[in-house]
C-alpha cells in the first residue's frame, strides 16, 4: 500500500481490535442487524427446486431478504458504527453491482455521515437503478472512467481518494479484499450468515449440510458463510466464480481457475495477470463478480484444499436464474445465480438424503434490465 495510507490502516486495525469485542459496540451492531436490517434471515427449504433437479435437498439462505436486498448491509452496518466510534464524519466506498454502495449510502443516512461512492462508469450504466437509489439516499456517486471502468478501477480510485482525505474519512471496503485488517474485519462482520445457517440447519435437520455453495467475486458473502464451518470437515465448501463467456475466451473473472499468485490492491492472493504481472481485465454478466482478484483467505482455503472453486459461465447463471424464478418464485441476483448454477450441476449427482445450502446473497431487482438485454426478450416470453 502507499506509505501515506499506512498510518490510516494501523489506526483502523487498532480501533477494530479495541472495539470488536466491546460489549457496547457488539450490542449496537447486533441491534441494528436485527431491528434495522431484519436479521436473522430465513433458511428456506426449496422443495420445488429440489424436485426439479431430482437429487439433494436444497436450502436457500435468504440474504436477499435483508434491508437493501443483499448481504452487503451486514458489513456496512459494522464498519459505519466503527467509523462513528473513530470520530470520522465522512465515509467512502467502492461498488460494482451497486449493492455495497447502496448499503453504505443507507447506513450513512442512518448515522448522519457524509457519503461518496466510486463506481466504474460501465457499472453505472448496467446498474442505473442502484445509482438512483444512492443519490436518493444522499450519497454522491462518482463514475470512474479509467481502465475497464468496472469494479477494479472503482477500488483503485477509492484508495487514491482516501490517501488525500485520511484525517476525516473512513473507507468502508465492501469485500474480503484489500489490505489488512479489511479481509479479517469484513469476514467477521459477514460471519453472521454462517453462524445463523449453522443454528438453523441443526434446528431443521438435526445435522450439518453436506455442501455449502456461495458465489465468489471478492468473496465476502462466501467468506461469511464458510468461516463458521471451516472446522466442520464433513461439510464441503464450494465457491462459484464467474467464467463469463468461457474460461478459454479471456473474457471471464475466474480468478481461482486461471489466476496466479500476486499482490493486488494491498494483499497477496490469486490474481488474473499476464506474464509480466500486469492485471488483466475481467468480465462477468454480474457486475459484483467482475473483479480480477479474490480475498486472500479464499486463496488459503483453496491451497489447503478446504474449499473448492468452480467456474460458472454467464449462460449457466442466466439459466439458473430462470429456473429458480420459475420453480420458487424467487428472482436471485446475477451474482447469486452463479451459486444456484453450481448447485444445478451438483444436486442431481447426490442422493435425496444429502443436503445442499446455497447462500442466496442478493435479490435480482437490480438486474432485471440487464437480464432483459442479455435474453433479448420480454419477461413474458418463454423458451
Amino acid at each position: 500500500m502507499p506509505e501515506t495510507l499506512m498510518n490510516a490502516l494501523l489506526e483502523l486495525e487498532e480501533a477494530y481490535l479495541r472495539y470488536k469485542d466491546d460489549p457496547d459496540f457488539v450490542a449496537e451492531v447486533g441491534d441494528l442487524l436485527r431491528q434495522y436490517s431484519g436479521r436473522p434471515t430465513p433458511l428456506y427449504r426449496a422443495d420445488r427446486l429440489t424436485e426439479a433437479l431430482g437429487g439433494a435437498t436444497i436450502y436457500l439462505k435468504r440474504e436477499d431478504l435483508n434491508h437493501t436486498g443483499a448481504h452487503k448491509i451486514n458489513n456496512a452496518i459494522g464498519q459505519a458504527v466503527l467509523a462513528k466510534r473513530m470520530g470520522k464524519r465522512k465515509v467512502i466506498a467502492e461498488t460494482g453491482a451497486g449493492q455495497h454502495g447502496v448499503a453504505t449510502a443507507t447506513v450513512a443516512a442512518l448515522l448522519g455521515l457524509e457519503c461518496k461512492v466510486f463506481m466504474g462508469e460501465e457499472d453505472t450504466i448496467r446498474q442505473k437503478l442502484n445509482v438512483f437509489r444512492m443519490n436518493l439516499l444522499g450519497a454522491e456517486v462518482v463514475p470512474v472512467t479509467s481502465g475497464t471502468r468496472t469494479l477494479k478501477d472503482a477500488c483503485n480510485e477509492t484508495l487514491r481518494y482516501w490517501v488525500s482525505n485520511v484525517e476525516d474519512t473512513y473507507y468502508i471496503l465492501g469485500s474480503v479484499t484489500g489490505p489488512h485488517p479489511y479481509p479479517m474485519m469484513v469476514r467477521d462482520f459477514q460471519r453472521v450468515i454462517g453462524d445463523e445457517t449453522k443454528r438453523q440447519i441443526l434446528e431443521a435437520e438435526n445435522r450439518l449440510p453436506d455442501v455449502i455453495i456461495a458465489c465468489v467475486g471478492g468473496g465476502s458473502n462466501a467468506a461469511g458463510m464458510f468461516y463458521p464451518f471451516v472446522e466442520d470437515e464433513s461439510v464441503r465448501l464450494v465457491g462459484a466464480e464467474a467464467a463469463g463467456r468461457g474460461i478459454d475466451t479471456g473474457e471471464h473473472a475466474a480468478t481461482m481457475t486461471k489466476g496466479r499468485p500476486g499482490v493486488f490492491q494491498g494483499s497477496f492472493s490469486y490474481v488474473l495477470q499476464d506474464e509480466f504481472g500486469q492485471v488483466l481485465p475481467a468480465h462477468s454478466i454480474s457486475a459484483g463478480l467482475d473483479y480480477p482478484g479474490i480475498g486472500p483467505e479464499h486463496a488459503y482455503l483453496k491451497d489447503t484444499g478446504r474449499a473448492e472453486y468452480y467456474p460458472v459461465t454467464d449462460r449457466e447463471a442466466l439459466e439458473a436464474l430462470k429456473l429458480l424464478s420459475r420453480t420458487e418464485g424467487i428472482i436471485p441476483a446475477l451474482e447469486s445465480a452463479h451459486a444456484v448454477a453450481q448447485a444445478i450441476k451438483m444436486a442431481p449427482e447426490m442422493g435425496r438424503d444429502r443436503i445442499i445450502v446455497i447462500n442466496l446473497s442478493g435479490r435480482g431487482d437490480k438486474d432485471v434490465e440487464s437480464i432483459m438485454g442479455y435474453l433479448g426478450e420480454e419477461p413474458n416470453e418463454r423458451h
